[in-house]
């Protein structure tokens, strides 16, 4: 058993239209999810297979952090597949330092979280004070860089430089793996 506190104004979108969402994390992840609305406490029970079990909260808190339940979801449809959070408040030193870094991560009219989504394949949300990061391995560190970039004050054209010559690197390392030899 596992225990997850998210916020309050995302357990709506956590259970779901009539309990809709909450039933479909409990039968893709095996589990059994306990949601106390007051608190925004979630107990998660595994009921079945264990490793899908150890997806569940990871679900519940990427869905907490933001993520769409369908986002949040694609967590099962890998064992490699992860989620990993920045602390954006870590890196700002009073209020509207905050306002501005979140400001530099959205981009402008939300260009440049949309970069790093087309750029590595991840899906990546900016909620509250931390960006939530969903993808492959690869594809979640090249986010976290770029992020980190951002946050320590590089260039936005500089971070999108290292986006484009990761994503080549991506592909070259995917063709390579996938090439026929015959």
């Amino acid at each position: 058993m596992k225990h997850v506190t998210i916020p309050q104004d995302r357990i709506g979108v956590l259970i779901g239209e009539g309990g809709e969402t909450m039933r479909e994390i409990e039968s893709r992840a095996d589990v059994r999810l306990d949601i106390d609305s007051d608190d925004g406490s979630v107990r998660v029970e595994k009921n079945g297979d264990p490793v899908r079990g150890l997806k569940a909260p990871e679900i519940v808190r990427a869905i907490g952090r933001g993520f769409a339940p369908d986002e949040a979801l694609t967590l099962l449809e890998d064992d490699l597949m992860l989620f990993d959070l920045v602390d954006i408040d870590a890196a700002a030193r009073n209020k509207n330092d905050l306002q501005r870094q979140k400001g530099r991560l959205i981009g402008e009219n939300g260009r440049t979280r949309q970069l790093m989504e087309e750029l590595t394949g991840a899906n990546v949300v900016i909620y509250g004070t931390t960006l939530g990061i969903i993808g492959q391995p690869q594809q979640v560190e090249t986010v976290r860089s770029a992020a980190e970039m951002i946050l320590d004050g590089a260039p936005h054209g500089a971070v999108y430089s290292f986006l484009e010559r990761k994503r080549n690197e991506m592909k070259q390392q995917g063709m390579e793996y996938h090439q026929f030899s015959g």
